[in-house]
């Protein structure tokens, strides 16, 4: 852990030296970096996925409530499209 704290310090210490070396619009352009950082939502507070975290079942019923939100009267595909012989036409 002390290692990982001393690298820390090291990369802070040289990311300082070199912004010090940097003109106007190259500390413009790591402002606006900094910002959107900051900006971001840290990795562990970003929400995890539904489909991680829930059972078959709660799937299942997930899509089956997606699926009746679909429009009901919208054109079907035609019965051809269904026969395996007009797949490989």
């Amino acid at each position: 852990m002390l290692g990982d704290t001393l690298n820390l310090q090291a990369k802070k210490d040289y990311l300082k030296e070199e912004i010090d070396r940097l003109d106007e619009e190259q500390l413009q352009k790591i402002q606006d970096l900094i910002t959107q950082l900051k900006t971001q939502p840290h990795p562990s507070a970003r929400e995890v996925p539904f489909w991680q975290h829930a059972t078959p079942q709660e799937r299942a019923q997930d899509l089956q409530k997606w699926t009746s939100q679909l429009p009901q009267n919208s054109p079907s595909l035609p019965d051809e499209a269904f026969d395996r012989s007009t797949i490989y036409d």
